[in-house]
């Protein structure tokens, strides 16, 4: 009699949500209409500020009658009656394409405070069997890491770079499969068509609502944690056949030590992922070689020529190292920091300078941190230039202007708390607060 064969990996997508076939949750429902994590996701939301939906809510309203609607949702979920309404759709700008849109689906905010409550339940029943090659929206992990990630294997010369990009993602998500995924680690029914109904709520759009058949709302509250359980299959068997991926929401690379490595990992990528039901932009994936520098998580990282000039490593005064590793904003991420900064500082906003400087410190402050230890000194120094003279434009009601007399930048910098991006440079840091 033969033995029955032994397998020591899973067989199907599915079973990496649940690859030990731990026991199922049964009963969730009831912690998740609890009172106090219906308190806990509203102070989230609320933190998080955002537009109302389609019923015109804004989060102060909700907030004047906060235990009314706390409290008609816990009874509504408890009865197994909570039906959210279809997302409100809103077109902007893409960040890295201005002349392209995207499109947000934003749910209500009493959607958005069921959404948030029933995150608060999902992230510790999922984040056991998420990988360790997924950084985006996971708490203790930051896009940081991720680019730590990939900047020491860049160092131990995986040089070659699998560059690639999703295709309409999160219009794209397979409902069913998705619920699939879910129901390896959740057994309870009214919790799975509360996801289903989010899903399916429907979009409305100039006037109509139109249904959602597939896809999860770019703007939604849950889309994150989704997005996290769909593709982790994808994050496990890409690692599980060895390939270095490091994956943030929907933008992930794979570091390989050749062009032919580069070549199999995206041929197997393509397989897994359509298997998910999800598709990769043909126009936007590319193998690259770090000599030709590739883009990740809002920079560009590239390898540096070697220099021609017979100078000893000590003798080059400007610190540049030939054909060093070198990362720096790209340049989409600085257009789209400028446009910001333009729309806040319009000539015509009725603000005094000193309110407008207290609006766009946490924008200068939050952009400068995220960029400031890379290759970014002579940038933020032009950067810094531009913005003070955007706001002696706006003081002066014109561009060419004798702002500096009225706004010197001993006084901005100094007195008024203008936020100077080369001072977050923390090895120009010290230096600079000594010269104010």
């Amino acid at each position: 009699m033969s033995e029955k064969p032994e397998h020591h990996h899973a067989r199907r997508l599915a079973d990496w949500i649940n690859p030990t076939g731990a026991k199922k949750v049964h009963s969730l429902v009831d912690k998740v209409y609890k009172m106090k994590n219906l308190e806990l996701a509203w102070q989230k939301v609320r933190e998080n500020r955002g537009a109302g939906g389609i019923d015109g809510e804004s989060i102060e309203s909700f907030e004047a009658n906060l235990t009314e609607n706390l409290t008609r949702l816990h009874e509504e979920l408890k009865a197994d009656a909570y039906q959210p309404q279809a997302v409100r759709q809103k077109m902007i700008p893409k960040p890295d394409e201005p002349e392209k849109e995207r499109e947000l689906g934003i749910p209500g905010i009493y959607d958005r405070v069921c959404q948030q409550a029933l995150t608060n339940r999902l992230q510790p029943i999922f984040e056991p069997v998420f990988d360790d090659a997924s950084f985006g929206y996971r708490k203790g992990r930051s896009a940081k890491d991720a680019l730590k990630k990939v900047w020491r294997e860049l160092q131990e010369g995986r040089e070659w770079i699998v560059d690639a990009d999703l295709k309409n993602f999160f219009g794209s998500v397979d409902h069913e499969k998705l619920l699939l995924l879910i129901t390896q680690r959740i057994a309870d029914g009214r919790v799975l068509r509360i996801i289903e109904s989010i899903l399916k709520a429907g979009c409305y759009a100039e006037g109509e609502t139109l249904p959602t058949e597939q896809g999860t709302p770019q703007g939604g509250v849950i889309s994150p944690i989704l997005s996290n359980i769909l593709l982790t299959p994808f994050d496990g068997e890409m690692r599980k056949k060895g390939y270095r991926l490091t994956r943030y929401a929907d933008d992930w690379v794979v570091t390989c030590t050749s062009r032919s490595e580069a070549q199999a990992a995206l041929t197997a990528a393509k397989r897994i992922l359509e298997k998910l039901g999800v598709t990769l932009h043909a126009e936007k994936t590319r193998i690259v070689h770090v000599r030709q520098g590739f883009e990740f998580l809002g920079f560009k990282i590239k390898r540096g020529k070697p220099s021609s000039l017979k100078l000893a490593p000590e003798k080059i005064r400007s610190g540049v190292v030939p054909g060093s590793l070198y990362a720096y904003p790209r340049e989409k991420s600085v257009r789209h920091f400028r446009e910001r900064l333009r729309r806040l500082t319009r000539r015509k906003a009725p603000l005094k300078t000193q309110q407008l400087i207290v609006q766009i410190n946490p924008v200068i402050r939050g952009w400068g941190n995220y960029f400031c230890k890379a290759h970014v000194r002579k940038l933020f120094n032009q950067l810094d230039r531009w913005i003070v003279r955007r706001i002696r434009s706006h003081r002066c009601k014109r561009w060419r202007n004798a702002g500096w007399k009225k706004l010197p930048e001993k006084r901005l910098y100094g007195q008024m708390g203008l936020v100077n991006l080369i001072s977050l440079i923390p090895s120009l840091a010290s230096a600079h607060r000594r010269s104010l």
